[in-house]
C-alpha cells in the first residue's frame, strides 16, 4: 500500500537508499542524531531551513489529525 504524501522516502537513486525526508536529501538519521545530542526539533529545522521548509507544517497537520483521532476514540 502506498502512503499519500509521505514524510519519509527511500530510493536507491537518492543517497544509496538512505531514508530521507520527502523532497530533500536530508537523511532521517540526521534528525535522530540531533535529538540524541539534546537539540530541539526547532534547532534541527533551523539547520536545514530551505530543505525542510514544509516539514514543520506537515508534522503539525499530522499531529492535529492524530489528536482528533485519539480524542474521538476515547469518547
Amino acid at each position: 500500500m502506498r502512503i499519500p504524501n509521505p514524510l519519509i522516502t527511500k530510493s536507491p537513486s537518492r543517497l544509496g537508499g538512505t531514508p530521507v525526508f520527502a523532497g530533500t536529501r536530508v537523511p532521517v538519521r540526521t534528525l535522530i542524531e540531533h535529538l540524541e545530542a539534546g537539540d530541539s526539533l526547532d534547532a534541527f529545522l533551523e539547520d536545514f531551513p530551505s530543505s525542510l521548509s514544509d516539514l514543520r507544517s506537515r508534522l503539525a497537520s499530522r499531529a492535529q489529525v492524530s489528536s482528533r483521532v485519539d480524542g474521538s476514540s476515547v469518547r
